[in-house]
């Protein structure tokens, strides 16, 4: 005869209960739509941006010593009880690892805790780039313009952004003192905005085959981040509407067949 199972303990049905309404209650705040889950994730957004703001400013205020660590390893604190909480709110945790986000933000998580990785400590402005490339913030704030043309602008806008600032922290990091023309942050970011348009006044070059090299990539990266936001902004208007039949995933506004199948379409028109 089979012995009967014993009857699980009270304190862990307790304790796995309670996790899963956890779990429950994250879920719904970090993908709900109520009132009090978006003013929740706008909170989380505000904050985000607060420290994203910190970390462009914190080559400056590295000289302010001990208060700088402390603030340092509060973020740390506060990014890692987002990711985890996060983790929890996801429905599948090994679907959630795979997104390249993820595993950028922990990356950022670990310039914030290891002394090691803060001379790569530029890299944590990507925070905006993570930020406004997820589904998290054009949930939150930018509903009605997800999937449209205004996204699009400010995605290319914000990759802009970050790529000068990045560039920024690496040159001012790699040539700070090594360098008599880059003597502080705002020589750092002179020198970047300068050969990113391809300006090149010559009155700030960096030494070296290395100089050079990081310079040729600053020029590269910058002229491309460049042609996509003038081609954003230039381009012709297009709605996200799926074709049925062929999945073309863009047409013109007043498209009455697919251009790529011939199906005919019934694209809504949101200023009816």
């Amino acid at each position: 005869m089979s012995r009967a199972r014993p009857a699980p303990e009270p304190e862990s049905v307790e304790h796995k209960n309670g996790g899963l309404r956890l779990r429950a209650r994250l879920r719904a705040l970090y993908h709900g739509s109520s009132p009090v889950a978006v003013r929740f994730r706008l909170a989380v957004l505000i904050v985000d941006l607060a420290i994203v703001a910190f970390f462009i400013a914190a080559p400056l205020l590295r000289g302010e010593g001990l208060i700088f660590y402390i603030i340092d390893y509060v973020i740390a604190a506060i990014l890692a009880a987002d990711l985890a909480a996060r983790a929890s709110a996801y429905s599948n945790i090994r679907d959630w690892l795979r997104k390249p986000i993820v595993w950028m933000d922990l990356f950022i998580l670990a310039t914030l805790l290891f002394p090691f990785f803060f001379n790569l400590g530029f890299l944590r402005v990507l925070r905006l780039w993570t930020l406004i490339h997820s589904d998290f913030f054009w949930r939150t704030v930018g509903r009605r313009y997800d999937d449209t043309r205004v996204e699009d602008v400010i995605k290319a806008l914000v990759s802009l952004v970050t790529f000068v600032f990045v560039a920024t922290g690496f040159v001012y990091t790699s040539f700070m003192g090594r360098h008599d023309g880059i003597s502080g942050y705002l020589d750092a970011l002179y020198f970047t905005v300068t050969s990113l348009t391809t300006t090149g006044y010559g009155d700030i070059t960096l030494p070296g085959d290395w100089g050079r090299i990081v310079s040729i990539l600053i020029m590269l990266g910058g002229v491309t981040l460049f042609v996509r936001l003038g081609q954003t902004l230039l381009r012709p208007n297009k709605v996200r509407f799926p074709c049925d039949r062929c999945g073309l995933q863009v047409h013109d506004p007043d498209a009455v067949h697919c251009k790529a199948c011939g199906q005919i379409l019934c694209i809504p028109d949101e200023g009816a």
